[in-house]
């Protein structure tokens, strides 16, 4: 065991503090919380993404631009009430359909300009959430 800890590198400690973190925060989140951590981790890995991007790590560029898609897809996406949220609902499926296919060229290209238009398209959406008081949706 101790041999082990020796051949880590010195921020292994952190990335493990902070998966905990993440782990605990979603266990412990209102699904408001949840959507809003989605919003962030997508913003984190767009940021993440153009950093490597400009630095030529071609490897971290696609591990965050493909994290980046899987959040639109797999959370935000998928988990709309396509029957209760009515044309909202339906807007914001045509939304996330077309982050996803500009994350996908943009990667495919070294496009930070679409980058960074996922990231104004979706930035917005965010801030609307985070003004959404949980207690004033239970109320309606």
């Amino acid at each position: 065991m101790f041999a082990t800890a020796s051949v880590l590198s010195p921020h292994a400690g952190a990335g493990a503090y902070r998966q905990v973190g993440v782990a605990t925060g979603v266990s412990t989140a209102t699904p408001h919380q949840l959507v809003l951590m989605l919003y962030d981790g997508f913003d984190e890995a767009l940021t993440q993404a153009l950093g490597a991007l400009r630095d030529g790590a071609v490897d971290v560029k696609c591990r965050a631009i493909g994290r980046a898609a899987r959040i639109v897809d797999e959370g935000l996406r998928a988990n709309l009430d396509l029957n209760g949220g009515g044309q909202l609902a339906a807007d914001l499926r045509q939304l996330y359909a077309y982050v996803s296919l500009r994350l996908v060229r943009a990667n495919l290209d070294n496009d930070a300009a679409a980058i960074e238009e996922c990231r104004r398209l979706v930035r917005p959406l965010r801030e609307a959430w985070a003004s959404i008081s949980p207690a004033t949706t239970a109320a309606a």
